[in-house]
């Protein structure tokens, strides 16, 4: 009796909720007769860069080895004076990416160069490299041996190329100063020699899932090397980010992990280079940090934060004696609610040390980020999905809940404007959350509530949303 009781309540709560919201299925959407053909849709390596959530940047460079403070405005115009301080005697490219992997993510990424201008392979073009030390006799490839680990834990390789800032050959913002024939061969020489080193990166190693150009790769018809050719010729599939002429994906706009909501995913132009640099700037990165609704071009964000970033420190390179600098599992927690949460994708950067090592308390933080991650999100209390203007979800029973995830089937483009949630509660609708953005992913708080039933309800559309995932959760 009580079980056939059960079913007439439930029955009659859906009668009654189907009367409430009737009203939606019988207003013509405008936004249905448009041509859907005309929504921005990412490429299939923008849909994996999404649907990975969290990647990693791994910073290894001379600096670490040099006993000092890392010091960004003095190393791009100092010279390391002796580049054999290199020496990671117990360098372990495996250990490093089986502690991204712990930690969830599925791309990670190496800078190849950096702002000493040293690159971490066998280059035939720029004598400054592994060659020219005494390490493994000076055939040493830090490059082979990330992107082999990357392949053997199922990690998606990328790399990171530092060309904007050089200190070893004197180039600082693309240029080397001064305005002779001289200086002019060589500024020639060194877009060459850039442009040699992407080929060299793009032709020996397999396929990458991006390049990254730090600081990007400038306009090639001013200082910058002509490098998107080369990366489209041999790394078709690569994400390419960035120059003045393309970026597949978008800095958030700050290095805290975060971004801003609403984060749409689509931009205004086919770059986020200086080449639009008084739009990029304005309201403090406003446009990088949200995005643009209307823009043309699909180009998420991303929201990057060294994993050493407590207490007002920063560290993208290791430092001795900086454990106590690591984010907390509550720190990245709350990073990943309000990035991959805000339809962006997450990179932490990670510190290996002058053994060739990423510290054990590092490991030990990205496991424990990792397990909470799958311990918060993994066991919803309800779920569904599909397309159409509503979702519900159908309990049974009362659940306390606290958090909602929200994801949208982007392969066919941001069709969602705005949503409201809402709950049952005493048999009437209650709105408990609202947005705008939805995307790749929302994770949005609200407050706690008991309900038997849950619906989300979009308001406004461009096309006919579709729901990948709609679910609720209860977190402490």
């Amino acid at each position: 009796m009580q079980k056939k009781s059960g079913h007439s309540t439930n029955r009659k709560l859906k009668l009654n909720t189907f009367l409430a919201g009737a009203m939606i299925f019988f207003f013509p959407l405008a936004a249905q007769c448009q041509e859907e053909v005309h929504l921005p849709r990412p490429g299939q390596s923008q849909l994996k860069w999404q649907d990975a959530e969290i990647g990693v940047l791994f910073s290894y460079d001379l600096h670490v080895f040099d006993g000092e403070r890392y010091n960004q405005q003095q190393n791009r115009i100092t010279p390391v004076p002796d580049a054999n301080i290199f020496d990671p005697e117990q360098l372990d490219t495996d250990q490093w990416i089986r502690a991204a992997r712990d930690a969830g993510a599925r791309f990670a990424v190496l800078t190849v160069t950096h702002e000493t201008g040293f690159a971490l392979f066998q280059s035939e073009v720029n004598p400054y490299c592994m060659k020219a030390i005494r390490y493994q006799d000076g055939k040493g490839d830090i490059v082979r041996e990330f992107v082999n680990s990357c392949r053997k834990y199922g990690i998606l390789p990328g790399i990171y190329v530092g060309i904007r800032w050089n200190s070893f050959l004197g180039v600082y913002d693309f240029r080397i100063e001064g305005n002779s024939q001289f200086v002019k061969n060589r500024q020639l020489a060194y877009k060459h020699m850039c442009e040699g080193m992407v080929e060299e990166l793009c032709t020996r190693y397999g396929e990458l899932f991006l390049i990254w150009f730090d600081g990007g790769a400038d306009d090639p018809s001013r200082y910058g090397a002509d490098v998107l050719p080369i990366v489209m010729k041999h790394q078709p599939e690569c994400l390419f980010y960035h120059n003045a002429q393309r970026a597949d994906f978008r800095w958030g706009g700050s290095e805290t992990g975060t971004v801003p909501y609403p984060c749409w995913a689509t931009f205004p132009f086919p770059f986020s280079h200086s080449a639009n640099q008084e739009a990029v700037f304005a309201d403090n990165f406003a446009l990088l940090k949200h995005g643009d609704k209307e823009g043309k071009f699909w180009m998420p964000a991303m929201s990057d934060a060294p994993l050493r970033s407590r207490n007002n420190r920063h560290e993208w390179f290791w430092e001795p004696g900086d454990e106590a600098n690591i984010l907390t599992v509550e720190d990245l927690m709350d990073m990943y609610i309000r990035s991959v949460g805000r339809n962006s994708t997450l990179i932490l950067g990670l510190t290996p040390d002058d053994r060739g090592l990423l510290p054990r308390q590092d490991v030990e933080r990205l496991q424990e980020f990792g397990r909470e991650v799958q311990r918060t999100f993994s066991h919803p209390a309800g779920s569904t999905g599909g397309t159409g203007m509503l979702q519900s979800i159908w309990l049974g029973h009362e659940v306390e809940i606290n958090y909602i995830m929200v994801q949208e089937d982007i392969e066919k483009g941001e069709r969602v404007r705005s949503y409201i949630v809402e709950a049952l509660v005493n048999n009437n609708w209650t709105e408990v959350g609202k947005g705008t953005c939805i995307g790749h992913k929302r994770i949005q708080r609200i407050e706690r509530v008991k309900t038997p039933a849950v619906r989300l309800r979009v308001v406004d559309a461009v096309a006919e949303p579709r729901i990948r995932n709609f679910s609720i959760f209860l977190i402490d």
